[in-house]
């Protein structure tokens, strides 16, 4: 099968617009927690989000007409404006040039959500039954899908174009997919990540009734998320994108393009339990993990370092903990685990693109980031949890995973790049 190598990357986050910005502030501890100002939160128990800075664009904020015609962004929600804005920025990243016929049709694109344009749907709904007519561009703005649709028009990628929607694990799903496609010859390249935007009325609500959100904190917003500490109470909601391009290994090296990484692994699974809660005894997280670590064809002693899931919720950081002992049962050496969803919040359908884009840039820095807030951390035989400071270390091999509602697992395998 082809090798599949990582050649561009975008970020939109909380921690700002940018890949550098994304990674000076993960790796100082930045939180990007506040309290909501997207909508009046007053009245709501969970008054705490992660949101993308808003501004003019300068100094990491993000202002989407520095991106999008001012027409175009009348019609479409904010997950699609993330996606064409981390999709430019990955696009510049990796130094291709304008992909004209016939190589478009061998170009592809990829882009998971778990929600799509939630807000713009809560908000017609609400105009609709005031009277007002709905819009044309409503269906179009709104669906999942469309993330992929607006990539592939803008960029005239003719190959394979569609959207994975598995709840948070639906980026991670389509960075692995379009790892499948390459490897098996039907693309040379592929744009493929998520984006989401749900700080919405509906959004916080629907996830506080289900009691996901973090209510404990919202005096104290920075603190909210806390990712394997025993004082969690739920995640932190995040908003943004991340897009990667990925390419056929002979075709990068013939562009003379930069090469990040490589992708090597990809593993899923499905706890078959539950709609929400992990299968306590962590089997599908652990299958996951192995299913990735086996189709990578490495030792499972490679594996330095794990991006956790770690959303900050009670029982899915602890059958975490629980998978990766399972994973690591018997190991003479430690494995080093953070979750980033510490500084980001949890950005649902595009968490596993921003987690697999930090684990990349963890792996060319040599560095960790840490777990902020983590005081009192889940007891493990086989965890070396990184908290109050990043660790360098010279690294090879990152896993990064991906879980989501209706136990669905994702664990993808990232290498420093050889060309042996």
């Amino acid at each position: 099968m082809k090798r599949v190598v990582v050649t561009g990357m975008g970020l939109v986050t909380p921690l700002g617009c940018g890949t550098d910005l994304n990674w000076q502030n993960l790796i100082s501890g930045k939180s990007g927690a506040g309290t909501i100002s997207r909508f009046d939160a007053s009245n709501f128990k969970c008054k705490v989000a992660c949101e993308v800075p808003l501004g003019d664009g300068n100094d990491g904020t993000y202002n989407a007409e520095n991106w999008i015609g001012k027409k175009e962004l009348k019609k479409i929600d904010d997950f699609i404006k993330y996606a064409l804005t981390a999709s430019e920025d990955a696009f510049i990243d990796s130094k291709l040039h304008k992909i004209n016929d016939p190589s478009s049709y061998r170009a592809g694109c990829i882009v998971g959500s778990g929600m799509g344009g939630l807000p713009g749907i809560e908000n017609t709904s609400v105009e609709y039954n005031n009277g007002k007519r709905i819009s044309p561009f409503f269906i179009t703005g709104r669906i999942i899908n469309m993330a992929s649709g607006y990539l592939s028009i803008k960029f005239n990628l003719k190959g394979p174009s569609y959207s994975t929607v598995s709840a948070c694990a639906s980026s991670a799903h389509a960075i692995g997919e379009s790892f499948r496609l390459i490897q098996h010859g039907q693309a040379d390249i592929m744009m493929t990540g998520g984006s989401e935007a749900t700080i919405s009325p509906i959004g916080i609500e629907g996830f506080t009734s289900c009691k996901a959100l973090s209510t404990k904190y919202n005096e104290n917003p920075s603190e909210a998320s806390r990712p394997f500490d025993q004082d969690r109470d739920g995640f932190v909601m995040g908003e943004g994108a991340a897009i990667l391009i990925l390419e056929e290994m002979e075709h990068a090296i013939n562009r003379n393009a930069r090469i990040y990484c490589e992708l090597i692994g990809y593993g899923m699974s499905s706890d078959a339990y539950h709609y929400t809660l992990p299968e306590p005894s962590g089997d599908g997280a652990y299958r996951a993990m192995l299913n990735s670590i086996n189709d990578a064809g490495i030792d499972l002693n490679e594996i330095q370092y794990i991006n956790a899931h770690g959303t900050s919720t009670p029982s899915g950081d602890h059958v975490e903990v629980v998978a990766i002992d399972k994973l690591f049962d018997g190991n003479k050496n430690q494995v080093y685990v953070s979750s980033t969803k510490s500084q980001t919040g949890h950005l649902l359908g595009a968490a596993g693109a921003v987690e697999a884009s930090y684990s990349i840039l963890s792996l060319i820095n040599e560095k960790l980031p840490y777990n902020l807030n983590l005081n009192r951390e889940i007891p493990s035989k086989s965890i070396k949890f990184i908290k109050e400071s990043s660790v360098d270390i010279k690294l090879n091999t990152i896993l990064s995973n991906s879980f989501g509602f209706g136990g669905t697992n994702v664990s993808l395998v990232f290498k420093r790049f050889n060309t042996q």
